[in-house]
C-alpha cells in the first residue's frame, strides 16, 4: 500500500520523537509540544504503534477530505454575507443573524473558524482568571441598573456622538429601556424611568453612577451626600426606590458589559437598518431590537416571583418634575428658567406678593405653581395658563367649603359687625 509523501514524513517525524521520549531524553508532554498535539493525542498514537507497529503512525485517510468538511459554496456565501451585509458584527452576533434571516445551519463555532481564517474576524486574546462576580440578585425589579454611555451611534449620521440611556434588570440581565438622546441629562433620565415605571412597576433599588443628576458629592471621591438630593434623588425618594451609589468602574460592570454589548451590536444594526437620525433609531429600538436583544440574552430568575410593585394610581407627572422654590414679584409673576409665569387671583386671597411657592417643570414641558397642596395654576411651554383639570377645578370637600364661604364675604364687602347690646329704656321726667 502506498502513502502520500507527507503522510510517510509526518510518520517519521513522529517515530522520532516518541523514540527520543522512550529513551528519557524528555517527558511525554514535551514530545506532545514539538509534535504540536495534545497528551491525548500522542498516548492514542503511542497505542497505534504498540498494536500495528510504525505503520501506525501514518494517516490511514491517505488525503481523502472528512465528511464533515463545509461545503465551498456555503463558506463562500458566509464570506460574502460577512463582506457585503454584516462587516464589523462579532461573531455571535453575525452567527445569530444569518441564521435567523438567511438560514446558515452551521454551528457558531464553524462560523467563527470561518471568519477568522479569512481574517475578517480577528481571534481573541485568552484572558486569566476572572474576579469573582457578585451574584445576581434574585427577583426581577429587585435592582435595576441605569447609564448613559456617549457614543457615536448612527455611522451615517457623519459621526456625531449621541447619548444612549439604557435601564437593565439584575436578575434577568433583561433590557428595559433604551432610547438615544442628546446628552445624559435629567429629562433624559427621567423619562426613561416614567416609561419603565409605567410599564413595568415600581423597583425596589436603582444602581447609578455619581453623574451629577444622581448624587450630590461634597468633595471629588468621597461618599455622596444623603440630605441633599437632586432632583432624580427627590422623585425616587417620593417613589420609595432606593438609590444606591457606584464608586468604580468595577462595581457597575453589569452595567459596563450591557453598553459594550450594545456599542458592539447596536451600531452594526442601526447602519444596516439605513437609521441616520434619532427619531428613526428610537423608533428600531422599540419596534425590533430590545425583543431581539432579550431573546438572545436575556435570562430567567432564581425566584419567579417578580419585585415590582403596582403603581396604582400615582401621578408620575407629578413626581418626574424638575422643582424650585420662587418668591413672587408683586406683579403676581414667577420666573422659572426664563419663563414668566403669570398667576391668576386665587380664592381669599387679595394678592400673591411675597409667598414663597413651588413652581414645576414637568416632563411634557408644561409648568406648574404650587404653594403646599394648592394648585395656583397650570401653564403650557410657552407660559400661558391651561385650564384646570377636573379634580383640580373641583378641589377636595372641605377645600370647597371653604372656597365658598370666602367667596361671599368677599362678594358682601363689609365685615360683621359685632352684636350690639340692648339698651335699657329711658326714664320718663318726673
Amino acid at each position: 500500500m502506498l502513502f502520500p509523501p507527507k503522510a510517510v514524513e509526518r510518520a517519521m517525524q513522529i517515530k522520532e520523537v516518541m523514540l527520543r521520549a522512550m529513551n528519557k531524553e524528555y517527558s511525554w508532554l514535551r514530545a506532545a509540544e514539538i509534535l504540536g498535539i495534545t497528551p491525548r493525542g500522542l498516548r492514542r498514537l503511542r497505542q497505534r504503534m504498540e498494536r500495528f507497529g510504525y505503520r501506525g503512525l501514518v494517516d490511514m485517510r491517505h488525503g481523502r477530505p472528512s465528511p464533515r468538511k463545509a461545503p465551498v459554496a456555503e463558506v463562500e456565501r458566509i464570506l460574502e454575507l460577512y463582506r457585503e451585509r454584516y462587516p464589523g458584527f462579532n461573531g455571535r452576533h453575525f452567527w445569530q443573524i444569518v441564521r435567523r434571516e438567511h438560514g446558515v445551519k452551521f454551528s457558531y463555532s464553524c462560523v467563527k473558524q470561518i471568519l477568522q481564517g479569512a481574517g475578517l474576524l480577528k481571534k481573541g486574546r485568552a484572558r486569566g482568571r476572572h474576579r469573582r462576580r457578585r451574584e445576581r440578585k434574585a427577583c426581577f425589579g429587585e435592582m435595576l441598573h441605569l447609564d448613559g454611555s456617549p457614543h457615536p451611534w448612527l455611522k451615517l449620521a457623519g459621526g456625531l456622538r449621541q447619548t444612549l440611556i439604557q435601564v437593565a434588570d439584575d436578575a434577568t440581565n433583561r433590557l428595559l429601556y433604551a432610547q438615544l438622546w442628546e446628552g445624559e441629562t435629567v429629562q433624559a433620565v427621567m423619562s426613561a424611568l416614567n416609561e419603565v415605571i409605567v410599564r413595568y412597576g415600581i423597583p425596589v433599588s436603582l444602581y447609578t453612577d455619581r453623574a451629577g443628576w444622581a448624587f450630590e458629592t461634597p468633595k471629588a471621591g468621597e461618599k455622596v451626600s444623603k440630605t441633599h438630593l437632586t432632583q432624580v434623588g427627590q422623585a425616587l425618594h417620593r417613589l420609595g426606590i432606593e438609590h444606591i451609589p457606584s464608586y468604580s468602574p468595577q462595581a457597575r460592570g453589569r452595567s459596563e458589559r450591557m453598553n459594550r454589548t450594545l456599542q458592539d451590536r447596536l451600531v452594526n444594526e442601526l447602519r444596516a437598518a439605513g437609521a441616520r437620525t434619532i427619531e428613526q433609531a428610537n423608533v428600531y429600538l422599540r419596534e425590533r431590537y430590545i425583543a431581539r436583544h432579550n431573546e438572545f440574552l436575556a435570562r430567567e430568575p432564581s425566584d419567579p416571583e417578580s419585585a415590582f410593585v403596582e403603581l396604582g394610581e400615582v401621578d408620575l407627572n407629578e413626581i418626574f418634575c424638575v422643582e424650585a422654590v420662587r418668591t413672587v414679584g408683586k406683579d403676581n409673576v414667577v420666573s422659572m428658567e426664563g419663563m414668566p409665569l403669570q398667576i391668576a387671583r386665587q380664592p381669599g386671597r387679595p394678592t400673591c406678593a411675597g409667598l414663597h411657592v413651588s413652581v414645576r417643570r414637568h416632563l411634557d414641558g408644561c409648568y406648574s405653581v404650587r404653594r403646599g397642596t394648592q394648585l395656583f395654576g397650570r401653564y403650557d411651554g410657552q407660559g400661558q395658563p391651561l385650564a384646570p383639570r377636573p379634580v383640580e377645578a373641583a378641589g377636595p370637600v372641605e377645600n370647597r367649603k371653604r372656597t365658598r364661604f370666602s367667596t361671599r364675604t368677599l362678594d358682601a364687602g363689609k365685615r360683621r359687625r359685632r352684636p350690639q347690646l340692648p339698651q335699657a329704656p329711658a326714664q320718663a321726667n318726673i
